[in-house]
Protein backbone atom coordinates (compact mmCIF):
# COMPACT_ATOMS: atom_id res chain seq x y z
CA UNK A 1 0.00 0.00 0.00
CA UNK A 2 1.64 3.76 -0.63
CA UNK A 3 2.66 5.21 2.32
CA UNK A 4 -0.04 8.13 2.05
CA UNK A 5 -2.80 5.74 2.07
CA UNK A 6 -1.38 3.46 4.83
CA UNK A 7 -0.93 6.94 6.89
CA UNK A 8 -4.34 7.90 6.54
CA UNK A 9 -5.66 3.79 7.22
CA UNK A 10 -3.76 4.52 10.56
CA UNK A 11 -5.36 7.92 11.28
CA UNK A 12 -8.92 6.46 10.65
CA UNK A 13 -7.79 3.36 13.50
CA UNK A 14 -6.51 5.51 15.57
CA UNK A 15 -9.04 8.65 15.75
CA UNK A 16 -12.11 6.86 14.66
CA UNK A 17 -11.18 2.90 15.22
CA UNK A 18 -12.24 2.81 11.84
CA UNK A 19 -10.07 0.55 9.47
CA UNK A 20 -11.06 1.56 5.91
CA UNK A 21 -11.10 -0.99 2.99
CA UNK A 22 -8.71 0.78 1.10
CA UNK A 23 -8.29 -0.17 -2.22
CA UNK A 24 -5.44 1.27 -4.63
CA UNK A 25 -5.75 1.56 -8.55
CA UNK A 26 -2.52 2.48 -10.28
CA UNK A 27 -4.12 3.75 -13.55
CA UNK A 28 -5.30 6.37 -11.08
CA UNK A 29 -9.12 7.51 -9.59
CA UNK A 30 -8.48 11.29 -10.29
CA UNK A 31 -11.65 11.79 -11.61
CA UNK A 32 -15.15 10.91 -10.53
CA UNK A 33 -15.90 8.55 -13.26
CA UNK A 34 -12.32 6.95 -13.00
CA UNK A 35 -12.88 6.13 -10.22
CA UNK A 36 -16.43 4.52 -10.41
CA UNK A 37 -15.22 2.88 -13.11
CA UNK A 38 -12.30 1.25 -11.10
CA UNK A 39 -14.46 0.32 -8.28
CA UNK A 40 -18.09 -0.56 -10.32
CA UNK A 41 -20.17 1.76 -8.76
CA UNK A 42 -22.41 4.78 -10.14
CA UNK A 43 -20.92 7.81 -10.35
CA UNK A 44 -23.00 9.37 -7.72
CA UNK A 45 -21.73 7.46 -5.18
CA UNK A 46 -18.01 9.17 -5.29
CA UNK A 47 -17.77 10.97 -2.31
CA UNK A 48 -14.86 13.61 -3.70
CA UNK A 49 -13.49 16.12 -1.15
CA UNK A 50 -12.73 19.12 -2.48
CA UNK A 51 -11.65 22.45 -0.79
CA UNK A 52 -12.40 26.12 -0.90
CA UNK A 53 -11.70 29.37 0.21
CA UNK A 54 -14.59 30.60 1.72
CA UNK A 55 -14.16 34.63 2.42
CA UNK A 56 -10.50 33.64 3.61
CA UNK A 57 -11.49 30.18 5.27
CA UNK A 58 -10.26 26.94 3.77
CA UNK A 59 -13.92 24.40 3.48
CA UNK A 60 -14.02 21.06 2.37
CA UNK A 61 -17.13 20.06 0.50
CA UNK A 62 -17.56 16.62 0.38
CA UNK A 63 -19.89 16.20 -2.81
CA UNK A 64 -21.16 13.34 -4.94
CA UNK A 65 -19.38 12.65 -8.26
CA UNK A 66 -22.70 13.39 -10.23
CA UNK A 67 -22.68 16.53 -8.80
CA UNK A 68 -20.76 19.95 -9.25
CA UNK A 69 -20.42 22.43 -6.48
CA UNK A 70 -22.27 25.97 -7.12
CA UNK A 71 -19.80 28.64 -5.39
CA UNK A 72 -22.97 30.90 -4.90
CA UNK A 73 -24.52 27.85 -3.06
CA UNK A 74 -21.25 27.05 -1.14
CA UNK A 75 -21.01 30.75 -0.13
CA UNK A 76 -24.69 31.16 1.10
CA UNK A 77 -23.85 28.09 3.61
CA UNK A 78 -21.00 30.42 5.32
CA UNK A 79 -23.14 33.57 4.39
CA UNK A 80 -20.43 34.86 1.86
CA UNK A 81 -20.55 36.08 -1.53
CA UNK A 82 -20.17 33.90 -4.19
CA UNK A 83 -17.28 36.46 -5.27
CA UNK A 84 -15.53 35.30 -1.50
CA UNK A 85 -15.37 31.42 -2.70
CA UNK A 86 -12.74 30.31 -5.06
CA UNK A 87 -11.10 26.80 -5.25
CA UNK A 88 -8.43 26.63 -2.28
CA UNK A 89 -4.78 27.03 -3.66
CA UNK A 90 -2.98 23.41 -3.96
CA UNK A 91 -0.07 24.53 -1.15
CA UNK A 92 -2.90 25.98 1.29
CA UNK A 93 -4.56 22.49 1.22
CA UNK A 94 -1.70 20.68 1.70
CA UNK A 95 -0.74 22.36 4.29
CA UNK A 96 -3.87 22.58 6.21
CA UNK A 97 -5.08 19.21 5.62
CA UNK A 98 -2.30 17.07 5.25
CA UNK A 99 -3.22 15.77 2.16
CA UNK A 100 -2.31 16.58 -1.94
CA UNK A 101 -5.37 17.17 -4.48
CA UNK A 102 -6.72 14.23 -5.91
CA UNK A 103 -6.29 12.05 -2.70
CA UNK A 104 -7.59 14.48 0.03
CA UNK A 105 -9.61 11.97 2.58
CA UNK A 106 -13.18 13.43 3.87
CA UNK A 107 -12.00 13.03 7.64
CA UNK A 108 -8.75 12.47 9.19
CA UNK A 109 -7.38 16.21 7.86
CA UNK A 110 -4.26 17.95 9.55
CA UNK A 111 -5.95 20.74 11.03
CA UNK A 112 -10.10 21.03 11.80
CA UNK A 113 -11.63 22.68 9.38
CA UNK A 114 -15.55 22.74 8.28
CA UNK A 115 -16.73 19.84 6.15
CA UNK A 116 -20.14 19.78 4.20
CA UNK A 117 -21.21 16.41 2.98
CA UNK A 118 -23.58 17.02 -0.17
CA UNK A 119 -26.97 15.71 0.45
CA UNK A 120 -27.30 13.31 -2.02
CA UNK A 121 -24.26 11.65 -0.95
CA UNK A 122 -26.83 10.16 1.98
CA UNK A 123 -29.31 8.21 -0.16
CA UNK A 124 -26.62 5.40 -0.59
CA UNK A 125 -25.48 2.06 1.22
CA UNK A 126 -21.64 3.04 0.42
CA UNK A 127 -20.03 5.60 -1.15
CA UNK A 128 -16.22 5.63 -2.23
CA UNK A 129 -13.82 8.32 -1.15
CA UNK A 130 -10.10 9.04 -1.54
CA UNK A 131 -7.84 7.41 0.88
CA UNK A 132 -4.61 10.12 1.01
CA UNK A 133 -3.47 9.54 -3.05
CA UNK A 134 -5.00 10.02 -6.58
CA UNK A 135 -4.78 5.79 -6.82
CA UNK A 136 -6.43 4.93 -3.36
CA UNK A 137 -10.25 4.70 -2.45
CA UNK A 138 -12.28 2.90 0.36
CA UNK A 139 -16.15 2.34 0.65
CA UNK A 140 -17.76 3.48 3.44
CA UNK A 141 -21.23 4.50 4.72
CA UNK A 142 -22.09 7.64 4.11
CA UNK A 143 -23.73 8.31 7.76
CA UNK A 144 -20.24 7.16 8.88
CA UNK A 145 -18.48 9.46 7.21
CA UNK A 146 -20.67 12.52 7.37
CA UNK A 147 -19.91 11.65 12.08
CA UNK A 148 -15.95 11.21 11.35
CA UNK A 149 -15.67 14.40 9.28
CA UNK A 150 -18.35 16.24 11.90
CA UNK A 151 -19.77 17.38 8.60
CA UNK A 152 -22.85 19.50 7.65
CA UNK A 153 -25.10 18.24 5.31
CA UNK A 154 -25.75 20.79 2.84
CA UNK A 155 -26.94 21.71 -0.36
CA UNK A 156 -23.34 22.47 -2.98
CA UNK A 157 -24.80 22.11 -5.85
CA UNK A 158 -27.63 25.29 -5.33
Amino acid sequence: MHPRAEEFSKRARERYGFDPEVEEFPEGTKTAAEAAEAVGCDVAQIASSLAFDVDGDLVVSVTSGANRVSEAALGAQFDASTDDVSMADVDRIRETLGWSIGGVPPFCHETAVPVLIDETLLEFDTVWAAAGTPEAVFPIDPAELRAYADAEPADVTG
